[in-house]
């Protein structure tokens, strides 16, 4: 029997299995985000999808503005690609109907836009790391990665294991590379939506957590305006030191800052630093 796993095979690069690990694990991915992370131009990047398209490998929506016109396409792992990236990891096949909930799932969440906006952080930084030599997006775990027991225990300490028990719900882990530094990180992505009590709160789950492992990383808070940054690095002043936790904005009136600039910051410091250069980062 022909089992299409085994005949897509060789029709895959390095950078296409790199892709489909990434909609497996993240949901959801723009045109734009894709061709700027992995490809040289976003012409390439379009006749790419196109071929993985038809290959039944990943699908596709496209949302419509509510002003008239359609945003680009968003793409989804498909149920062939599911099964390829399973066979990859040496997992248990997917349920059948995998893509098709997951279809459901992104066309008519209301997390939508704040699942974009988190994988939009990533793709910056893959970006980033293939257009300037020396710089990796080492990792890049997902919400739900982040939530399992044992992830972020080291392997000589099976005890942490069964006591890790996640209070706090990371938008993504990763860890990036550049210049010979290494950083790793927990981001807290804010669309502007929920109080800024409800971010302050989240220090003290990170604190637990922190605890539990015996080290901690930097927690990045990365907000849509520098009025709600400022606001919320005068609260985090005005509390005990739990966590390191950093700010930074992607207020459009700035430019867009891109996340591996020197937009970060710790409360009760108005020196700002790169990614890499965060206190923490290892040589």
């Amino acid at each position: 029997m022909d089992d299409p796993v085994l005949r897509v095979q060789s029709q895959l690069t390095a950078r296409d299995r790199v892709l489909l690990g990434w909609l497996y694990d993240h949901g959801v991915l723009t045109t734009p985000q894709v061709a700027n992370a992995l490809f040289p131009s976003l012409d390439f990047c379009q006749r790419r999808l196109r071929t993985l398209h038809q290959l039944r490998l990943i699908a596709r929506f496209r949302p419509q503005r509510a002003d008239g016109g359609s945003y680009p396409y968003h793409w989804l792992i498909d149920q062939l690609g599911v099964e390829v990236v399973a066979a990859a990891r040496d997992e248990r096949p997917p349920r059948r109907d995998h893509a098709r909930l997951e279809r459901r799932r992104w066309t008519s969440t209301r997390t939508l836009t704040h699942r974009l906006g988190v994988n939009q952080f990533f793709t910056d930084l893959a970006g980033h790391a293939r257009t300037h030599a020396g710089a990796e997006l080492r990792q890049w775990l997902p919400e739900a990665v982040c939530q399992r027991a044992g992830t972020f225990a080291t392997a000589d300490d099976p005890v942490l294991v069964r006591a890790y028990e996640p209070s706090v719900r990371p938008d993504g882990y990763g860890q990036w590379c550049e210049a010979g530094r290494e950083v790793a990180f927990f981001l807290e992505y804010d669309t502007g939506t929920e109080p800024l009590s409800v971010l302050t709160g989240k220090l003290v789950g990170y604190a637990r957590l922190f605890a539990t492992l015996g080290r901690s990383w930097p927690v990045l808070f990365w907000l849509h305006s520098a009025a709600r940054e400022r606001n919320l690095r005068q609260r985090f002043a005005d509390l005990p030191n739990l966590v390191p936790a950093a700010t930074g904005t992607r207020d459009v009136s700035l430019g867009s800052p891109l996340p591996t600039g020197q937009v970060w910051a710790y409360p009760g410091t108005g020196d700002r630093c790169s990614l890499v250069d965060l206190p923490g980062a290892v040589d």
